[in-house]
């Protein structure tokens, strides 16, 4: 099957469908191509709310001509599928076609059809476009066609309870993929209210109450496309309904409060009708009132979520200006520790609101490309445009980041040495300032564009700031400072650390304790890093579609290796339909991308119990926890040494050194790396990939012994370069990567 969305949803449509039970879930351009049985195709036309269709196919084939698309069309046995008294339609889309018109395109797989019907039963369908008994799909890219069936009949983002929208509505599904990345379904469940200060017919409030009440959006519907189906199963879709209704009625009875607000009318009549029709009146709630008389509903707190007018040419965008600046004014002075989402078609909008965007998604309402800015409202956080240098080096300002330091180099309070009291910023701070705000320029510019909400933003760029600092979904920020050599003096070092921590807040628009600072030392002998605090709080983090948490105060490493982003992202690709192995599995990160790519099983192995917990909620947080994904505390050697199961795809990302308590022996990756990778190959498969990864700068890989020591041939490929994000390409080295293929 195949569900078709707007650009930029593909990830939180994959989510939905994975979380209804699909199978190979793997994202595309503008949809998702996944595998189920037909209650899946069912559940996904009644539950998804960001789909716009969901497609059965039926035949993939050549086309390079209208000859070729009518003899692939004519092929497939449409008998099985329409009788020849019904009605049909074929929708049609091109992509780098040689056949030049779709509705050309359309036309022939039409014919095709008809005149198959025509020649076993003397009769042929005829066409209905508006509202046939089955609406046929054609998508033809290049010269390869896939045609199918279309289960939505209309598309799903039509609900049943609009009428009609104002002239800034948005699509309903679009409205649900805003609520998604605003984190409203949490909130809710948390009994967090959402406000609507600009609601027009009401299709956020009513979207965020079905999302809360765990009401399906298709139960509202009367037709889908499947109903005029041959193959369709009543029974089954009627049992599926029952369901739905049934999680409804229950659902609806914990909706926190959610109110819409709008200046004109005709809006709020409009959405009340809206309310009626889908349901909710009495639980939404819907009132006239001007953005300066917007309040929160008394003793809550939450979301403000808000679709504001565009402005269509300049000099409406122009007068726009203070309508963003108004509601920069009330959500500062009415909603105060709520969070925002405002969406906009224009960035420079987004500034008039006067605080600073805590991270950025992109949205499409129709064509129209947007902006989804999130805030959190404090007081405290009013962005100052423009920020100088002088007011971003302030020494007078607090500075209390969170600080987990290696006992022997500490600076909190009562753990050894402090920040001398007496220091102030440096001149040479001013230069760091201006390279931060560079580096926040350009890469948050290729981190929005991609999708990317974690990312390192400095690394020892400058050598007088000799530290690596990573920002973490615009909230929080974690500042490594490298060991100095012994030559430096450490009272200068601790002032170069000072100019950091006086910068950041200031400059990324952050308060200081959520700046969390970390030494990274050589390490000698059998030394290891430890825990470096015991706060145990977990952040949530987004990445490739995906939920990750992180801990930022008690290791030196997040749980979540940041350089590493590409290399999870090429085995979510390979994945589909292999068994994956994760050797020193971690927190499980590239397990996750594995299962949500459509792996057929997953095995994580680490010898750590936490971290076979921490991977454990990261499954779940994803909804890829079960019987397919094991998890396995044990040595890795020992656990390749003893299980003789084969893998499709393997990933070996291996510590420099470990002394693992669990065992007599230590690991040296340089001394012990042929016998680990070894034994790793004779786990995969005839066909299977070996992923291979490190962070020792120093290693050397032994390719000759490696090759004469396989029992069968094998293809090495260094893809170190092209695994390694931008932000990491200051540092080349940051890691190593192989990919290790079984001929």
């Amino acid at each position: 099957m195949f569900a078709t969305c707007p650009k930029a949803m593909e990830d939180l449509l994959a989510a939905e469908l994975r979380a209804l039970g699909a199978e190979s879930a793997q994202e595309k351009t503008a949809g998702v191509a996944f595998r189920g049985p037909l209650d899946l195709a069912y559940r996904a036309c009644l539950w998804s709310r960001t789909a716009s269709r969901i497609l059965l196919l039926l035949s993939a084939f050549k086309a390079q001509s209208s000859a070729e698309l009518y003899e692939g069309a004519a092929a497939v046995a449409w008998e099985d599928h329409l009788g020849p008294d019904q009605t049909l339609a074929v929708d049609g889309a091109l992509e780098q076609s040689g056949l030049s018109h779709s509705k050309y395109a359309a036309q022939v797989v039409k014919d095709a059809v008809v005149d198959r019907l025509r020649r076993l039963f003397g009769r042929r369908p005829s066409v209905d476009t508006r509202h046939p008994d089955l609406r046929l799909n054609l998508h033809l890219r290049g010269d390869e066609a896939a045609l199918g069936i279309d289960f939505s009949g209309e598309s799903l983002h039509r609900r049943g309870y609009r009428l009609q929208g104002g002239p800034a509505s948005l699509k309903e599904n679009v409205a649900a993929a805003l609520l998604l990345r605003a984190g409203w379904p949490e909130l809710a469940s948390q009994g967090s209210a959402l406000v609507d200060p600009m609601c027009g017919s009401g299709t956020l409030p009513i979207e965020a109450a079905l999302m809360a009440g765990d009401t399906a959006p298709g139960l509202l519907r009367s037709a889908f496309g499947f109903l005029g189906w041959k193959g369709h199963h009543p029974g089954l879709w009627e049992g599926l309904l029952q369901e739905a209704r049934g999680r409804r009625e229950e659902g609806l009875k914990r909706v926190p409060p959610v109110w819409g607000f709008d200046r004109d009318p005709a809006a709020v009549r409009a959405a009340r009708a809206n309310l009626a029709r889908a349901g909710l009146t009495g639980v939404v709630k819907v009132e006239r009132r001007e953005l300066s008389q917007a309040r929160p509903p008394a003793g809550t707190g939450g979301i403000v979520v808000v679709n504001p007018p565009y402005g269509e040419r300049l000099g409406e965008v122009e007068e726009l200006h203070s309508l963003y600046r108004e509601l920069g004014r009330v959500l500062l002075e009415r909603f105060t520790g709520w969070r925002a989402a405002v969406l906009t078609a224009h960035v420079e909008l987004a500034k008039s609101i006067g605080l600073h965007a805590v991270r950025i998604h992109t949205l499409y309402n129709g064509a129209l490309k947007c902006r989804l800015a999130h805030f959190e409202v404090a007081a405290e956080r009013r962005f100052r445009t423009p920020l100088s240098p002088q007011r971003a080096l302030s020494p007078r300002g607090s500075l209390s980041p969170q600080v987990a330091w290696l006992p022997n180099v500490s600076v909190g309070p009562g753990q050894g040495q402090t920040l001398p009291a007496e220091a102030r910023t440096s001149p040479a701070a001013e230069m760091l300032a201006n390279r931060l705000r560079r580096n926040l320029r350009l890469l948050g510019r290729w981190a929005r564009r991609e999708g990317i909400s974690c990312y390192r933003l400095y690394d020892a760029d400058m050598p007088d700031y000799a530290v690596a600092i990573d920002f973490y979904e615009g909230r929080w920020a974690q500042v490594q400072e490298y060991s100095p050599p012994a030559h430096i003096d450490p009272r200068k070092a601790l002032l170069r650390l000072k100019d950091v921590l006086e910068v950041l807040p200031g400059l990324l628009g952050i308060r200081p304790q959520d700046i969390f600072l970390k030494v990274r030392k050589r390490q000698k002998g059998v030394e290891r890093y430890g825990k470096l605090a015991s706060r145990a709080e977990l952040q949530e983090v987004h990445e490739g579609g995906y939920v990750f948490l992180v801990n930022l105060s008690d290791y030196l490493d997040t749980g979540l290796f940041l350089d590493q982003r590409l290399i999870r992202a090429l085995i979510g690709r390979l994945a589909a339909g292999r068994s994956f192995l994760n050797l020193f599995c971690y927190t499980a990160a590239a397990t996750v991308y594995a299962a949500g790519g459509g792996a057929a099983r997953t095995t994580s192995v680490d010898a750590s119990r936490t971290y076979l917990d921490w991977a454990a909620r990261n499954l779940e947080s994803n909804g890829l926890e079960g019987g397919r994904n094991e998890l396995a505390r044990e040595d890795c050697l020992a656990w390749l040494r003893r299980d003789k199961r084969r893998y499709g795809i393997i990933f070996l990302d291996a510590p420099t050194y470990s002394n693992s308590k669990s065992r007599n022996e230590d690991l040296d990756l340089q001394r012990d790396h042929l016998e680990l990778l070894s034994l790793a190959i004779r786990r995969l498969e005839r066909g299977g990939v070996l992923i291979f990864s490190h962070h020792y700068r120093r290693f050397r890989l032994d390719e000759q012994a490696l090759r004469d020591g396989s029992p069968v041939p094998v293809r090495l490929e260094d893809i170190s370069r092209q695994t390694l994000p931008l932000d990491f390409q200051r540092q080349p080295r940051s890691h190593q990567c192989w990919q290790i293929t079984l001929d």
